[in-house]
């Protein structure tokens, strides 16, 4: 962390100043779960594997015999009860319409658990592997699959989740990492003097599109979060699930080449297209979206810095040259926001 971070500042610290996840010991996990699964006569056998999650805590456990399962430990305070739940009513109904994502298993009456202070959930494990973004049939299968989530999505709103926009990953991100004062002093100026211009280009980029409908969206849907097996796609991990514009969805799977991002946008539209009508105007977001991601994700960081897994898995973050190519990285955005969207619209 740099000098000028206040040493007062935990943002995950808990009233006696430790992070919380510090207590989410194996025998922990193992006391939860058997908790939960003695409803279905099924014990865990003690083997436990730590999944890659930063976010919040997930493990695949063994059980006795049958296949391991998968718990998620949710981060604490960073959603509310109501707002996980909503999340798992969403997945839920999604696999009602036989669109395959995975859906937090139901025991004890309920999709969410708590046990010493953590809450969790169960899930099936489900394997795979990264889709084939450079075939064009896998890209219309997307499409189709995404188009149907969408359709589904659009028929009510989520009432205790957020919507992604300018507001919560532009304006209050920048804020807080400047009341926080991660930035350097000797860059700060710079830093803050690019961000502005950026979200100023990502305000512009909104304003062009107009007024775009927001509906319940993955959020998150790049393609470690999309399992390919022979029988196709596999939706995981709705953690991020918001309302938000359709486009979102999409981007996070194109290439960062202008040209063949242009082409594979069409291909997954020719499958979305069969299932959800798409608004040509979003396009206008794709740049803006993308500048968002990058100005929400250095907050993200800042924000989990006092968990012991960041600094491990994020050496370099809150360096000197972290926040140089930070400034480079919003100069690049602001010209690719300027270069308008992918196709006429």
């Amino acid at each position: 962390m740099n000098d000028t971070t206040p040493d007062s500042f935990h943002p995950e610290a808990g009233a006696d100043g430790a992070v919380p996840f510090s207590r989410l010991t194996p025998e922990t996990v193992l006391d939860a779960l058997d908790g939960v699964l003695a409803t279905t006569g099924v014990r865990t056998d003690g083997r436990l594997l730590p999944l890659n999650s930063y976010e919040n805590r997930v493990y695949q456990v063994g059980v006795e015999d049958g296949p391991p399962v998968v718990a998620k430990f949710y981060r604490p305070e960073r959603w509310s009860d109501a707002a996980i739940l909503e999340e798992h009513a969403f997945v839920a109904e999604l696999v009602a319409r036989e669109i395959p994502a995975v859906p937090a298993r139901v025991l004890e009456g309920s999709t969410l658990h708590s046990f010493d202070g953590f809450r969790f959930s169960v899930f099936e494990r489900r394997g795979g592997r990264a889709p084939d973004l450079d075939r064009r049939d896998t890209l219309e299968w997307l499409g189709r699959f995404i188009g149907r989530i969408h359709a589904i999505g659009q028929t009510q709103d989520y009432a205790e989740r957020p919507t992604l926009d300018i507001d919560t990953f532009g304006y209050e991100p920048r804020d807080f990492l400047l009341a926080h004062r991660f930035v350097p002093d000797d860059v700060r100026t710079a830093w803050e003097t690019v961000m502005n211009l950026a979200l100023d280009g990502v305000a512009r980029a909104f304003e062009r599109a107009g007024e775009i409908r927001a509906l319940r969206v993955h959020g998150d849907c790049h393609p470690s979060n999309v399992l390919w097996t022979d029988a196709g796609p596999h939706f995981v991990d709705f953690d991020d699930s918001r309302m938000g514009p359709a486009i979102q969805d999409l981007w996070l799977l194109l290439p960062g080449d202008r040209a063949e991002a242009s082409r594979a946008l069409a291909d997954l539209l020719a499958g979305y297209e069969d299932f959800c009508e798409f608004e040509p105007r979003e396009l206008y977001l794709v740049e803006a979206l993308r500048t968002l991601r990058l100005i929400h994700y250095q907050a993200w960081l800042a924000r989990r810095w006092n968990d012991p897994a960041f600094p491990a898995a994020f050496p370099w973050f809150n360096t000197q040259r972290y926040w140089e190519e930070r400034i480079l990285e919003m100069r690049e955005q602001i010209g690719a926001m300027q270069e308008g969207p992918l196709w006429p619209v």
